[in-house]
């Protein structure tokens, strides 16, 4: 059964969705688009919430009307059905519950930057970026999310050494962050003459997108702006101006590349918003180092033997180390089917919070 806590807190929910409601519905919020917006997506938040109450409070209700069936012994057996269904019921939307009420993390809605890097491997480990690209990129397509390449570093072989890809699509980060990591392949290279199997690493991180580079604070005199010209397919299609920009934060040593924009100013832009979100990135692992959140980032350095995922070929299987889960659906997966190792990424991640809350 609920707390006395959790129930007031989901009473004062049900109070907010009425208040809410009411300011909706007044002259003024309207002439307020700004007020008018924040409001309707706190209600969006917040009624999925407000409903469940009022369906757990209703199957509590019938377990009451059960329960005073069972007086009647021509209605006891039914009785004794409705109560362990209702109990089974509450059961269920308690849970549902209490995940509800767990703190949000405020990045969830947020559109991200997903950068894929090769590791230990070589050609071999820039090809399975290539591999991972692909698959991340077909995923977003299933979700109905945009994609668009920031910056790209390809190999020889077709490969990528870097790439890094904006996804606009509303909960892209909830979905995808703990994708965070190092993925380990393992299979025969294409250059591999003998049939060996050969493992290589890549490393995942996934960046929210800050509504605004303000967020975190960038001083001008922290930064060195190195203009380049991009490189073109040749021909008529190479750049013939300097357009490409590579940001240096002194500090940090972090470097951000840009060229896939049409010109330097726009180039400058996404670079410093790829920037203020690798900055905004490692202070959140800083904080939530120093906190030993369970959140803590997992990337790593790439190298073989630090990895949250592997991707066997020659088994055609998946296993995400974190959970223990193997799934035997390796084409699947790569071709954006990863809604079942998402999903149990959350579910745990749910349960870790419910146990620490409690």
């Amino acid at each position: 059964m609920l707390s006395d806590s959790v129930r007031a807190k989901l009473g004062s929910l049900s109070r907010r969705l009425e208040e809410i409601d009411r300011m909706l519905a007044a002259p003024e919020t309207a002439a307020d688009m700004n007020r008018f917006r924040d409001l309707s997506r706190e209600r969006t938040e917040i009624e999925p919430v407000v409903r469940m109450i009022e369906a757990y409070e209703g199957v509590e209700r019938d377990l009451e009307t059960a329960e005073e069936l069972l007086e009647d012994p021509d209605m006891r057996d039914f009785a004794l059905e409705e109560i362990d269904a209702a109990r089974t019921r509450l059961e269920a939307l308690e849970h549902d519950l209490q995940i509800e009420l767990l703190p949000k993390d405020p990045n969830d809605e947020k559109n991200i930057f997903l950068e894929i890097r090769a590791g230990t491997g070589g050609d071999e480990s820039a090809l399975f970026a290539g591999d991972l690209l692909r698959m991340y990129l077909r995923y977003a397509e299933t979700q109905g999310w945009k994609s668009e390449i920031v910056s790209k570093n390809e190999s020889e072989l077709g490969g990528y050494r870097e790439v890094i890809v904006r996804i606009i699509g509303r909960g892209a980060y909830s979905r995808l962050k703990f994708e965070s990591g190092g993925h380990r392949v393992q299979r025969v290279p294409a250059t591999e003459s003998q049939g060996r199997i050969h493992t290589s690493a890549c490393t995942v991180a996934i960046l929210p997108e800050l509504d605004e580079v303000e967020e975190v604070i960038l001083n001008p005199a922290d930064l060195r702006i190195d203009v380049f010209r991009a490189s073109g397919a040749g021909g008529q299609h190479i750049q013939k101006t300097d357009s490409a920009v590579r940001i240096t934060h002194i500090p940090t040593g972090l470097v951000v590349e840009c060229q896939d924009e049409r010109s330097q100013q726009q180039n400058k832009a996404r670079a410093m918003q790829v920037l203020a979100s690798r900055i905004y990135a490692a202070q959140v692992a800083e904080q939530q180092a120093r906190e030993a959140s369970e959140r803590r980032s997992l990337v790593g350095s790439g190298d073989r033997s630090e990895r949250i995922r592997t991707y066997n070929f020659p088994q055609g299987r998946v296993t995400d180390h974190r959970i223990n889960l193997t799934l035997y659906k390796l084409d699947a997966v790569l071709n954006g089917d990863l809604d079942e190792i998402i999903n149990a990424l959350i579910t745990q991640h749910q349960a870790d919070e419910l146990a620490r809350l409690a």
